[in-house]
């Protein structure tokens, strides 16, 4: 198995006891049963939203209960979903899902990526991601219908490391639940990315991109997925290149290779 198919793989975690003590509105077991696609409420709304993040103008889809009353808050999420993806993907069915449970749902696009502003496109930046985060959460308190003291989030694949960053920077976010959470530190990352050896090759590769980013103004994009070009940063990675499932029109199949030293470097156990 190749490093960047592990990204795919069984996910590790050693988080601190101190934050998932505030585990209580969901769990884990909440979350298996999102995917499992039963529904006990009625469908939700989508209602398209706009915030603001560092300057830039963020793009989402709030989920709502149908029978949503606003005299009554309800619990709110955000949802993010797996590196390097836009709302429409894997983010779009758990928000459903999570409304149709009677949770308010918020996925949105990060800076850079789909919808969202950003000059700089399909780059993966840990902290940007993790502000945004935050961005979403506030924007969700202005919301009369939600509880303000009831928003948590749910965070899938590589967000997952996000999604625990943020719970632990803003006490805004109540809960937190994880969907095949992918946590590196960077005895992860030595595993996963061929030692030493393989890091500093991509981290090489990174800084290089970044130089010529910075000299030029262009940024040196490459595949995201792909099943036989090999540059891809997921090669030969289900899901993205399915059609029925992460290959939608929504999502441009891109990716800065920038990001990677700052992806590397980034400790999600430490949160």
């Amino acid at each position: 198995m190749t490093a960047r198919r592990r990204l795919s793989s069984t996910c590790r975690s050693r988080a601190k006891q101190r934050r998932f003590a505030m585990l209580k509105t969901l769990t884990l077991a909440a979350a298996t049963a999102v995917a499992l696609g039963s529904s006990a409420f009625a469908a939700p709304r989508v209602e398209r939203v706009t915030f603001t993040s560092h300057g830039e103008q963020i793009v989402g889809d709030l989920y709502l209960p149908e029978d949503l009353d606003p005299a009554r808050p309800r619990p709110a999420l955000v949802v993010t979903g797996a590196w390097m993806t836009v709302k429409e993907q894997m983010p779009a069915r758990y928000a459903r899902e999570m409304a149709d449970r009677g949770f308010a749902a918020l996925t949105f696009d990060f800076r850079g990526w789909g919808e969202s502003g950003g000059a700089r496109r399909q780059h993966e930046d840990p902290g940007a991601k993790i502000a945004d985060i935050g961005a979403a959460v506030a924007y969700l308190a202005t919301r009369p219908e939600i509880g303000k003291d009831r928003i948590g989030g749910l965070g899938i694949c590589a967000s997952s490391g996000y999604m625990v960053t943020a719970a632990a920077e803003d006490a805004a976010i109540k809960s937190i639940a994880l969907v095949a959470p992918w946590l590196h530190d960077a005895e992860v990352v030595e595993q996963t990315y061929g030692g030493k050896e393989g890091i500093a090759r991509l981290e090489a590769a990174g800084d290089a991109a970044e130089a010529a980013y910075r000299r030029t103004g262009k940024q040196a994009l490459l595949p995201a997925a792909s099943p036989t070009d090999e540059r891809a940063i997921m090669f030969k990675v289900p899901y993205y290149t399915e059609a029925d499932r992460g290959m939608i029109p929504a999502w441009r199949n891109e990716a800065d290779p920038a990001f990677w030293r700052g992806w590397l470097t980034f400790d999600a156990i430490q949160a």
